[in-house]
């Protein structure tokens, strides 16, 4: 395997030293940046330009499966690999259907990691072994037809962090202070989200964005 350069985006310090030792054994594998969060995993993929992401989903100010939509809509070659605790469906849709080229569970091996890091340096793909079958035929039967499908894939940049302050909690002043713009624009987004995901409450909205993987709660 060709020397590959990595990104490892993880917001728990132990968890991203243990990886980082763990391919550092490696010769072939070099750890050029890491990230805490999802915006910060975003820059560093668009500064340093790695060959592979190692990405948590469950991190704070923009979670996993953002900063690969936004990862794969600025370089699609860039090749993600998700390192995650969670096993459900919704997870697993919302990340591949992200861009996502493996997806592995947190309690698998050292071999398994470095399996999926092989299949993805040569265009392939990898799934945990220890997603269950359900859930593969899952995402394969549904594919984007549904879940975060077409109404969230029409919503703009500006609307889909909206949607994740809105379902984090965030009141429209708190939105309208964190993205720096006025309370008639927070108000207007969120009534584009709602015209164009069919949906008619915050509650509602909060709902949608936790059974697609938006966020964790």
């Amino acid at each position: 395997m060709a020397s590959k350069r990595i990104v490892l985006a993880e917001d728990h310090a132990i968890l991203r030293e243990g990886i980082r030792s763990l391919l550092e054994s490696v010769p072939e594998l070099e750890i050029v940046g890491e990230a805490e969060d999802g915006r910060e995993a975003v820059v560093q993929v668009r500064e340093l330009k790695p060959d592979i992401v190692l990405m948590d989903l469950s991190m704070p100010n923009m979670n996993g499966t953002e900063a690969i939509r936004q990862i794969k809509q600025r370089d699609p070659q860039v090749r993600v690999i998700v390192m995650t605790v969670h096993k459900s469906d919704e997870h697993v849709r919302a990340a591949l259907g992200a861009g996502a080229d493996a997806y592995l569970l947190k309690d698998e091996s050292r071999r398994d990691l470095l399996a999926a890091i092989t299949s993805v340096s040569v265009g392939g793909t990898y799934l945990s072994p220890k997603i269950c079958a359900k859930v593969v035929s899952g995402y394969l039967g549904r594919g984007s037809a549904q879940g975060i499908g077409v109404g969230w894939h029409a919503l703009t940049d500006r609307e889909r962090q909206v949607v994740k302050l809105v379902a984090e909690g965030r009141r429209n002043r708190e939105i309208a202070e964190y993205l720096c713009i006025g309370m008639k624009t927070v108000e207007k987004h969120r009534a584009n989200v709602m015209r164009k995901l069919d949906l008619h409450s915050a509650a509602d909205l909060t709902a949608y964005a936790i059974e697609n993987g938006l966020v964790v709660r």
